[in-house]
């Protein structure tokens, strides 16, 4: 580790984890064709949100019967949608392991009230018990923890003849990570993650089991209007479709669209895989190099391979309490940010101190391998002011 600067500088510096870097190559020129100023209900306006649900499903290889929809309000507002849907007819397991799970967990106990509800937790950095979860339950679950850098390695801890449904919230996992569809009853995730699109809007995907019990169960609670997805005791097809609840941007759906054509343009969701084995090379050929810094997960195959969660492990840092360990954090990335060549790395407010790098499609393996040195750089330099050479 030297204390001088770096020659090579990362070409884009974001590796922000959401709202996640834009393709390569993107400009506002991309959204010159939006369908703007115009109602989102005239054909054309319905013919682009479809196209992104085509495109969705030809991308991500969805299956013919589940539904693809746009809703309101993110990743957030889909997985609450879904919840708020499909839960009550069965009790249900909640698996919590950074800040999102946990989140789930509250809103499934304190919100809709559920008395039968198993919280299978565990700390950051660490998977709870995949072999205890009971799948005559509904089971809610985090594909890819973005806050807390562990993901499911797998689908096959899900028996293929499960009772219950399993809800999945995916923001962090869909275009990054090959999701088994018939493991998943629903997924949820938001545009301006792993395609770095324009944020407000969520994507729910449905089997034909989830839609299934959506029209057999009629839940006990008043259901707000943007949760409203079926019609009497059938499902609003239209809403998969290209009919929205309530406004979409156009603006943010043309972007949308770039981004599934710049995926297409690559060769589909095996480009964008392989785009992300080879960020997450670059960035462990520089973990491995580094002496004072490792990973939060131990275990390499639960690692996230999107928003990857690193640890200081030298002991002058580790001998900080919480508070100086994150007040060092900001300064490290502070002088990243002066010098241009890095943002918005700082782990999530809610996860121990740390860095979360993304590393996700949208990023290049040559802007990651560059930005190594720079996190060496700017290490000596925290410990030069805090502990003296």
């Amino acid at each position: 580790m030297t204390s001088a600067k770096p020659d090579i500088r990362p070409a884009n510096p974001n590796f922000s984890s959401g709202p996640c870097s834009k393709r390569p190559g993107w400009s506002l020129e991309a959204l010159e064709g939006a369908f703007l100023g115009r109602s989102h209900r005239h054909k054309i306006g319905k013919q682009r949100l479809k196209e992104v649900i085509d495109r969705t499903r030809d991308i991500l290889q969805i299956p013919e019967g589940f539904r693809i929809g746009i809703v309101p309000a993110s990743d957030t507002g889909a997985i609450e949608m879904a919840m708020w849907s499909v839960l009550g007819p069965k009790g249900v397991e909640v698996l919590a392991w950074e800040s999102f799970g946990k989140q789930w967990a509250e809103d499934i106990q304190k919100q809709l009230k559920f008395d039968d509800v198993t919280v299978r937790s565990a700390p950051y950095g660490e998977l709870p018990d995949l072999s205890a979860v009971d799948f005559s339950n509904d089971v809610v679950f985090t594909w890819n923890g973005t806050t807390g850098g562990v993901r499911v390695p797998n689908g096959d801890w899900i028996p293929a003849d499960r009772e219950g449904l399993t809800i999945v919230d995916a923001t962090s996992a869909a275009f990054a990570m090959d999701m088994p569809w018939d493991k998943v009853d629903i997924a949820t995730y938001s545009w301006q993650k792993a395609m770095g699109g324009e944020a407000a809007h969520g994507m729910l995907i449905l089997s034909p089991r989830a839609v299934e019990r959506i029209e057999s169960h009629s839940p006990p609670w008043p259901m707000p209007k943007i949760f409203r997805m079926k019609k009497g005791d059938k499902l609003r097809e239209d809403i998969f479709e290209g009919v929205t609840i309530n406004t979409p941007s156009m603006l943010c759906v043309e972007d949308a669209i770039d981004g599934l054509k710049w995926a297409e343009s690559l060769g589909g969701l095996d480009a964008l895989l392989g785009r992300v084995t080879a960020n997450n090379a670059a960035l462990d050929a520089w973990v491995q190099s580094a002496e004072w810094i490792d990973y939060i997960c131990a275990e390499p195959a639960a690692r996230s391979t999107t928003s990857v969660v690193l640890v200081v492990t030298a002991d002058w840092f580790q001998a900080m309490d919480e508070a100086a360990q994150r007040d060092a954090i900001k300064r490290f990335t502070g002088i990243l940010e002066e010098e241009g060549v890095c943002l918005d790395i700082g782990s999530h407010r809610d996860a121990p101190p740390g860095l979360r790098i993304w590393c996700g499609a949208t990023v290049e393996a040559s802007d990651v391998a560059a930005l190594g040195p720079w996190m060496d750089w700017a290490f000596t330099q925290i410990k030069s002011e805090l502990v003296g050479a």
